[in-house]
This record gives C-alpha cells, sequence and structure tokens, in this order.
C-alpha cells in the first residue's frame, strides 16, 4: 500500500489558503496567543488515547468527543472542540489539525500517512510513543542540565559581585596610596569598570533574547546558526546530536510501518523534524537515493551519520527488515541519550566549578598583589 505525496502537497496548500480566506475564528487566534496550550505531554496521552479508541471501534468524532471531557483546561477543551467540528464538517484529522497551530509538520504528515495508508490507529500509538520518548528525554536533559545550570548561575553573580563591589573598594584604597598597579590588578579594574558603565547594556540584551527567542526560533537564518554552534559545543554537540537521530530513527520507523517508499520518507522526515544540520544532510541523501544510490550509501556520504547507523541500514537493504533495524536503532539512541545526560551532567559540574575557581582566584590575587606592595612600603 502507497500513497500520493503530491495529495499531501494539494492539501497542505488547500489548507494554507483556507487559513488565508479568513475561516479561523477568534478562538483559533486565540489559542495560538495563549502559546501552544496543547503541549507534548497532553499529546502523548491525546494520541495514545485515539489509538486505544480507534482500535476498539469508537468512531473519530466520539473519540474526541470522549477525550474533550476528559480535559480539564479550557484551551485543550477548545483545540479538541474544534477538530470535532471539522471532522463533523467532512474534514480528515490531518486536514483538521493542520488547521491548529498547537500542532506540527511531523504530526500533519505522519496523520496524513495513516489515512492514506488505512492505518491511522496504527499511525496514532506510534505518535504516542514518539510523545513519550520526546518527553523522556526532555526530563532527561532537564535533570542533566538543572544541577550545572544552577551552579553556573551562581557562579557569574559571585563573579559580578566582586567585580561591580569588591573591586571598587580596593580601587578606592590604591588611589589613596597612589600605589604602582601590576598589569592583572589594572585589567580587572578595567574590568570592573566596564561593568560598571555597560553592564546593564548586557542585561537589557538578555532579557531582548529570552522575550524575542519564541519569534527568533521561528526564522530560519537564526535556527541555522544555533544549530551550527551548538554542534560545535564540546560534549552538548555530540548529545544534541544523538538526540535528533533518536528522533530521527523513529520517524523513519514510523514511516516505515506505514509502507512509505525510501524516497518519500526521506522527505517527509526532512520536514518533520527542524534541526537544519540534519535537513541539510537529508537534502544530500535524498539527491543521491534519485541517482540510484542506496540509502546506506547516501548515509556514508555525510558525516552526521555514524558508522553504527550506516551498517544497520546495509544489513536493512539487504534483508527486507528497515522497521526492524530502525526500531533497534532508534532504542540504541534513546539508551546512548540517556547515558550521555548523566556523563554531561557529571562533567559540566566540576569544569564549571574549576572555571568559578579560576576567576575568583585571579580576581582575589589582582586585588591582593597592590596589597603586599602597600605593606611593604609602610613597612
Amino acid at each position: 500500500m502507497g500513497f500520493e505525496l503530491k495529495t499531501i502537497k494539494k492539501d497542505k496548500t488547500e489548507s494554507s489558503s483556507s487559513k488565508k480566506q479568513g475561516e479561523d475564528s477568534f478562538l483559533k487566534k486565540e489559542i495560538t496567543f495563549l502559546n501552544k496550550p496543547f503541549g507534548s505531554k497532553i499529546k502523548e496521552n491525546f494520541y495514545t488515547e485515539v489509538s486505544v479508541l480507534l482500535n476498539a471501534g469508537v468512531t473519530l468524532k466520539q473519540v474526541l468527543e470522549l477525550l474533550e471531557k476528559g480535559q480539564k483546561k479550557q484551551q485543550n477543551k477548545t483545540v479538541l472542540s474544534l477538530l470535532s467540528e471539522d471532522i463533523i464538517a467532512g474534514r480528515s484529522l490531518s486536514n483538521a489539525i493542520k488547521k491548529q497551530n498547537v500542532f506540527s509538520e511531523y504530526e500533519y504528515y505522519a496523520l496524513k500517512i495513516g489515512e492514506e495508508t488505512g492505518t491511522l490507529a496504527q499511525v496514532t500509538e506510534q505518535l504516542g510513543a514518539y510523545f513519550e520518548r520526546k518527553n523522556e528525554q526532555r526530563r532527561t536533559i532537564i535533570s542533566a542540565l538543572t544541577y550545572p545550570i544552577i551552579i553556573l548561575s551562581t557562579a557569574v553573580l559571585v563573579v559580578v559581585f566582586m567585580l561591580r563591589y569588591v573591586v571598587p573598594m580596593f580601587q578606592d584604597i590604591f588611589k589613596q596610596q597612589k600605589v604602582e598597579l601590576p598589569g592583572i590588578t589594572k585589567f580587572i579594574i578595567s574590568a570592573s569598570d566596564f561593568l560598571r558603565d555597560y553592564g546593564w547594556l548586557f542585561l537589557v540584551l538578555f532579557f531582548v533574547i529570552l522575550i524575542s527567542r519564541p519569534l527568533l526560533n521561528k526564522k530560519k537564518w537564526y535556527k541555522t546558526i544555533i544549530d551550527k554552534i551548538t554542534l560545535k559545543i564540546p560534549f552538548i554537540g555530540d548529545f544534541v546530536k544523538t538526540t535528533y537521530l533518536s528522533q530521527f530513527t523513529q520517524a523513519v520507523s514510523l514511516l516505515t510501518a506505514s509502507k512509505v517508499p525510501v524516497v518519500n520518507s526521506i522527505q517527509l522526515v526532512k520536514q518533520m523534524i527542524q534541526f537544519y544540520p540534519l535537513q541539510t544532510a537529508l537534502e544530500t541523501v535524498e539527491q543521491n537515493i534519485l541517482q540510484g544510490h542506496a540509502l546506506s550509501e547516501s548515509l556514508a556520504k555525510h558525516k552526521l551519520f555514524d558508522d553504527k547507523m550506516i551498517t544497520l541500514v546495509k544489513v536493512a537493504e539487504e534483508t527486507n527488515q528497515n522497521e526492524l533495524i530502525f526500531n533497534r536503532l532508534n532504542m540504541q539512541y534513546n539508551t546512548q541519550v540517556l547515558q550521555q545526560s548523566k556523563i554531561l551532567s557529571t562533567i559540566m559540574e566540576p569544569i564549571i566549578i574549576l572555571i568559578v575557581g579560576v576567576l575568583v582566584g585571579v580576581i582575589l590575587i589582582a586585588m591582593y598583589l597592590p596589597m603586599f606592595k602597600l605593606s611593604s612600603v609602610i613597612g
């Protein structure tokens, strides 16, 4: 069983044109304004329950009504109500969620594939598993980075406090005694003066970036720069890469289970996962496959994909076990994400403490060196 990619693209165009014609109600605009109330945790439960109820023979309309009654937040109830209205109006589930900004391209394409291939219950079950693993990865990342971030924030505050309040006190003493200052002391005093004069600019810039980040994340140039920089950061770059490879293998496994051809799978995954290095790599892979190369050969031409993946994909091609192999790869990358998160947390803590110790030590040495000269002069 297959599906037409052109049909999906056509539906996508029709959906976007309907938005331009003003079909979206005030409620839909309100949902967008409220910053995506239908979060990953809600989606995990949503898709899992949809799959269970569809397998039990419940109609899609009844499924949405039942799920709407089970929601506590009015925002989530509104989303499900709008989906139910679209289903009653004769639209498919994929087109219904396409009209809601709280759903991603990944979900739209996956559901469209399920509808085209008659495997909607299976696809929703796999989407539930996708969000379950995504939520698990997010909890892992938060758990791994929380303590290091607390230490780093405390360290920054300590250094800023010393430069802003401690160093000026020593500076007044040095001026009164007219002590000749070493180079390192002059440098620390200059840093203190700079922080006093321009520190507020950094504070304003920090809050501007924090507030504008949701808007910047929608800009391709911003995502491109951030993703490239992230990959080059030691330890963190490998961790992020492994996380996205885990999502990639899970997405390919989902599409393979729906009997989607390899080329179309690559095209869809490229739109599903918003990570610039992976999207660029998949563009190259897609072109190589269209030229007649095997998937394993195409993956081998890009350094983003490791030897483990290339070897197992080659085995999958020879044994025609793509779904099984990509499931296996996904499990391995998930395990690797958990291991790397623990290592990352373990490594970052002493590194941050060491950096803070060095900075504080340099400041103290810079301040006490002139004091030694002053005591020798007085003596």
